[in-house]
Order: structure tokens, then C-alpha cells, then sequence
């Protein structure tokens, strides 16, 4: 136990007492049911060769919050046991957690694999900052499987990163063949799981799972964090680097995230209902022209996305049979679903076309991801499925 200035004795006047209370503790079968929130940045030890003990990794305890907090270990294995891995780490942004992997992961020569329809600051990162390093990328589409074998049995390939189903078109990616195909070529693989959830992929061999836990994790829209999870082997390499970038997640909200997993199963359930009656419902619709989404059986990938997930997710996406004013228009006169970015909230949001597209992109690339001038994207919340049909209706007569 850390010394109690109170409890040894020693006189103290009132500024030196408020930066020195004493302390509480709690016996060992009464502990709190919510564990408490270590907003500390450091920590004390009573005894100097302990310390140093600690130091040398020889003893179990915390010493500065960047390294490791109590919170954050609790969330980290919290999200590890959920996507079926050993260890976690905690980045303050989804962004932040792919950018520090792929910084970790990646030294000058190498050389990675991105998809078309993969996330637009992940292709950001890899085209404007790994590449000043020496980096160098080949951009595909994630149902080229042809391609994707060819590059790596030409060229000798350090990562290959992507997501599924990708955002915002929803194809669904053979986890089973990329897997295969990048252990066969010694290629690391990095998963993007963000819209599949921490329950679901974990029976694939991916090397390493990257969330936005600002998304279903945490799932009331008021924090930003990322998660980078892995087993013991990669967390050794990954670590240290994390340290060293500083970039580590605050107590407060890895507390609230783990507040938020409490009702993750039941929230992401829900949304999932939703959002396979809302796909149904625009399958039928005169004014749509496509719907995707996995859960549908008129999904080209119907079958995969059943074989490797349990349900559809919760994010809708369609193409409206117009223009792009009338999409506008559709998107403008919806009431609950407001205009946002981000998914995965208890709330639904819809984006526009003209928030989808990937500018950053070829003509020929951007036509792999099949996003329209009239492609609108829904994330599905958890409100009464009669009010977002109602809402749906009276925008799209």
C-alpha cells in the first residue's frame, strides 16, 4: 500500500495537505460492481528497489498513464477477449489507431496492399505519409483476387490492409482466401472490423484487427477512441512503438467505452433488426434502384457474408432510381435520420452522395467501389423500426 501521509503522523498545513489526502481503500470482498476510473497519470511506489524492479519489467504495477492505467487494461482485455486475440491497445481515434499500426509496421522499401473500397484516411496515410518514408503501396479492388495473387507472387509484400464489409458499398471480402494468400507470402494482414464488430471475424487467421471504437463500441456518439488488437507476438513488436508515439488513450474514456459495452450485444442486435427490415423495405420501393446490404439474399456475396458472420450489420446503403437533386432531396427531407458523419450510434444518420465519394481516387478505381451520384448511406440506430419506415416513406414519395 502506497504510505498515508495522514496515518505516519507528519504535521501538514492546508496547501500541503490537499496535494497530499489520504487514501481510501476498499477491502477485498467489498469491491465496487463499476470498476473505478484511474484518472491518474502517475503512480507511486513506496519502496525505491521496487521501483526499479517495476523498471526492469520484473513486478506487476503502473508507473506513467502513456505506458499503461488500470482502466485502460481493463478495456484492453475486455475488446481482446471479445474479437478472440490476446492483447489490445488503445489509440484516441479509429484514425489514430490505423495510422499508428501501419507506422509500426512498415519501415522504408516495404511494400503494401490497399483496396479501392477501403477507408479514405487509411488510402491518406499510406499515400501522403508512408510514402514520404519509402513506403510504396498497389492500390486493387478487394474482389480482384487474381490481382491480389498476382502482386504477391511478384512482389514481396510487407502488409496488406482493408476492411469488410467495406463502407460504404458493403462488399464483403473472403476472409478465408486473403488469409490463406497473405500466410503463404509471409504478408502480414491488418482488418479493418470497424462494421463487422468485435464479435464477428475473430475465427480467421488476420493477424491484426484495427477498430474505431468511437463507433458500436462505445456507441452513444460522445467519444473517440480506436482499438489495435492482436496476439502476444506482434503486441511485443507494437508496443514499444506506441509508447514512443505517445498516442495513448485517455482513462476517462476507455471508461466509457467499457460503460458502453455493456449494452454493445444488445445495441448492435438491435441495429442489425432494423436494418435488415429497412433493406427489405427500399428493395421494394419504386424510387430505389439497388440496395446493399449482406443480410439480403439478392447480395452477390449473400452466401460468404453468412458463412463468416452472424448477421448483416447496421449500416444500409442504396441508390435512388434519379437524379442527384432528387437524392439531395430525399436526404434533406428526412427527419429522423439527421445528416452526420459516423455510424454505429443509437441514433440513425444518413449521408449524400456527395459526402461518399472518394475524391482521392481514379476514375477507374472509384468505379471498383460502384458509389453513384444517387448512392446514399444509412447507419441504423436502435429507434422503433415503424418511425424510421415512416420516416423513409414520406422522403422517398
Amino acid at each position: 500500500m502506497i504510505r498515508d501521509c495522514v496515518s505516519t503522523g507528519l504535521s501538514m498545513k492546508t496547501n500541503t495537505f490537499t496535494n497530499h489526502p489520504p487514501y481510501v481503500t476498499v477491502a477485498p470482498d467489498n469491491l465496487p460492481l463499476v470498476a473505478p476510473i484511474y484518472q491518474s497519470v502517475k503512480f507511486a511506489f513506496d519502496d525505491v528497489y521496487e521501483a526499479e524492479r517495476h523498471g526492469r519489467g520484473e513486478r506487476e504495477g503502473y508507473a506513467y498513464s502513456r505506458i499503461d492505467n488500470p482502466t485502460l487494461q481493463l478495456l484492453q482485455q475486455t475488446l481482446a477477449t471479445l474479437q478472440g486475440r490476446t492483447h489490445c491497445l488503445l489509440a484516441p481515434s479509429g484514425v489514430a489507431a490505423v495510422s499508428l499500426t501501419l507506422q509500426a509496421l512498415c519501415q522504408q522499401g516495404d511494400h503494401l496492399i490497399m483496396f479501392a473500397e477501403g477507408y479514405g484516411p487509411t488510402r491518406v496515410m499510406v499515400k501522403r505519409v508512408l510514402a514520404r518514408y519509402g513506403v510504396r503501396h498497389t492500390v486493387l479492388s478487394i474482389e480482384d483476387h487474381q490481382g491480389i495473387a498476382q502482386i504477391l507472387s511478384t512482389t514481396p509484400t510487407r502488409l496488406m490492409v482493408f476492411e469488410s464489409p467495406t463502407n460504404p458499398m458493403l462488399k464483403v471480402a473472403d476472409l478465408g482466401f486473403l488469409c490463406k494468400l497473405a500466410q503463404q507470402h509471409g504478408c502480414v494482414t491488418v482488418m479493418d472490423n470497424t462494421l463487422a464488430g468485435l464479435h464477428s471475424h475473430g475465427q480467421y487467421p488476420v493477424d491484426v484487427f484495427v477498430h474505431s471504437l468511437t463507433k458500436y463500441a462505445n456507441g452513444h456518439g460522445d467519444v473517440l477512441a480506436g482499438a489495435v488488437i492482436m496476439n502476444e507476438a506482434l503486441h511485443a513488436q507494437l508496443h514499444p512503438e506506441f509508447i514512443a508515439m505517445g498516442a495513448m488513450l485517455d482513462p476517462h474514456a476507455a471508461f466509457l467505452i467499457q460503460r458502453g459495452l455493456k449494452t454493445y450485444g444488445l445495441r448492435y442486435e438491435r441495429a442489425c433488426q432494423n436494418a435488415l427490415a429497412i433493406a427489405e423495405f427500399l428493395a421494394h420501393h419504386p424510387a430505389v434502384g439497388a440496395v446493399h446490404y449482406p443480410g439480403l439474399t439478392s447480395h452477390p456475396q449473400h452466401q460468404l457474408a453468412r458463412q463468416q458472420s452472424a448477421d448483416g450489420g447496421g449500416v444500409v446503403t442504396f441508390t435512388l432510381a434519379g437524379t442527384t437533386e432528387q437524392a439531395n432531396e430525399c436526404v434533406q427531407k428526412l427527419q429522423l435520420f439527421k445528416l452526420a458523419s459516423s455510424l454505429g450510434s443509437t441514433e440513425s444518420l444518413v449521408l449524400p452522395p456527395s459526402m461518399l465519394q472518394a475524391r482521392d481516387l481514379k476514375a477507374e478505381q472509384r468505379a471498383w467501389g460502384g458509389i453513384t451520384d444517387t448512392t446514399i448511406r444509412l447507419s441504423i440506430g436502435i429507434e422503433d423500426i415503424s418511425d424510421l419506415l415512416s420516416d423513409l416513406t414520406q422522403a422517398l414519395a
